[in-house]
C-alpha cells in the first residue's frame, strides 16, 4: 500500500529553511549548518522527488541503471559540502549559498529515484562511501589545532567534527536496522522502467 504525500509540507520546510531568520540560525553554528540544514534540504528533495512528472522519471531511469548514477551524484554533492572551503563560501557568497540549496535538493531527488533501483551491493557501497567521507571529515575537523572554516570558531569545528563521526557510525547502523537492501520508499518510488519490466514479466 502506498501512502499519500502531502505536497504542502516539503515546500513549507524549504521556505522555512530559506527565510533569513532561519538561515541565520542554521548558519550561526557549524554543527547546525552541516548536521541539520544539509540533511533537511536533502530530505525535502527526497519528498519533492516523488512528484516529478512521468516524462522526467523516464529520462532519469534511462541514465540511472541500478541507481548508480544518481547515488554517485548524491555522494559527490555531499562530499563537496563537507569541505571547509565550501562551507565557508556557502555562508559568505550568495551564489554559493544558492548552489548549496540547489545541489542538496537535487541530491535528495537523486536518492529518491536511485535507492529503490539499487541492489544491496550498490546501496552498501554508497552507505560505506558516505560513512568513510563523513568520518574522515569529522576526524579532520577534530584533530587539527587551527580553524579550517574562517566563519566558525574552533570549538564549533570540533563539535561539528564529532557529529560527522557520529553520523558515520549511525547511518550504516540505520541501514542495517531498517532492513539493509530492502526499499526504504513506497512502491510508487520505483523507477518507470522497473514498473514496465514488471508488467512485461507478469
Amino acid at each position: 500500500m502506498t501512502r499519500a504525500i502531502d505536497p504542502l509540507w516539503p515546500w513549507l520546510a524549504l521556505i522555512a529553511a530559506l527565510l533569513p531568520a532561519s538561515r541565520a540560525w542554521f548558519e550561526a553554528d557549524m554543527a547546525r549548518h552541516m548536521l541539520l540544514q544539509f540533511p533537511l534540504l536533502v530530505a525535502v528533495g527526497v519528498v519533492l522527488g516523488a512528484s516529478l512528472p512521468l516524462r522526467w522519471r523516464r529520462v532519469i531511469d534511462t541514465c540511472n541503471a541500478h541507481g548508480a548514477t544518481g547515488l554517485l551524484f548524491a555522494s559527490l554533492v555531499l562530499g563537496f559540502w563537507m569541505l571547509p572551503r565550501t562551507v565557508d563560501l556557502a555562508v559568505q557568497v550568495p551564489t554559493m549559498a544558492l548552489a548549496k540549496y540547489t545541489s542538496l535538493l537535487l541530491a535528495g531527488v537523486a536518492l529518491r529515484w536511485s535507492w529503490p533501483a539499487a541492489g544491496t551491493i550498490v546501496q552498501l557501497f554508497f552507505v560505506g562511501n558516505g560513512a568513510w567521507m563523513s568520518a574522515t571529515a569529522g576526524l579532520l575537523y577534530q584533530s587539527l589545532p587551527q580553524r579550517l572554516c574562517t566563519v566558525y570558531l574552533l570549538d564549533q569545528q570540533v563539535i561539528a567534527g564529532r557529529g560527522l563521526v557520529a553520523t558515520a557510525v549511525l547511518v550504516p547502523l540505520l541501514w542495517l536496522v531498517l532492513g539493509g537492501g530492502r526499499r526504504w520508499f513506497d512502491d510508487d518510488s520505483i523507477p518507470v522502467a522497473t514498473h514496465l519490466s514488471n508488467r512485461v514479466d507478469a
